[in-house]
């Protein structure tokens, strides 16, 4: 299974639901992301950085809303509508 499938798979079935009022959108991708394993770390241009055993870093973002532009950093879409999260990995993975 690949590291996108894997974060994927965190997000299909997360360990606690997100709920706006008590936790930020970036607390919850990071808490769910950690319960599960990953090691998430602080990145100078993302939300926050997933650091996989071997290789180099995923960079990731978190939204509400459709990210216009895909770029090196990855992205945690949330959809209130649907209540789920989608997974637009970097360009680079």
């Amino acid at each position: 299974m690949s590291l996108i499938a894997a974060i994927e798979t965190v997000f299909h079935n997360p360990p606690i639901p997100f709920e706006p009022a008590k936790h930020s959108l970036k607390a919850w991708a990071t808490y769910c992301l950690r319960d599960r394993g990953f090691k998430v770390v602080y990145a100078q241009n993302a939300d926050f950085a997933i650091e996989p055993r071997t290789g180099d870093k995923l960079y990731f973002k978190v939204s509400q809303s459709e990210p216009e532009a895909e770029g090196t950093c990855g992205w945690i879409v949330w959809n209130s509508s649907t209540s789920q999260a989608t997974v637009i990995p970097p360009a680079s993975a």
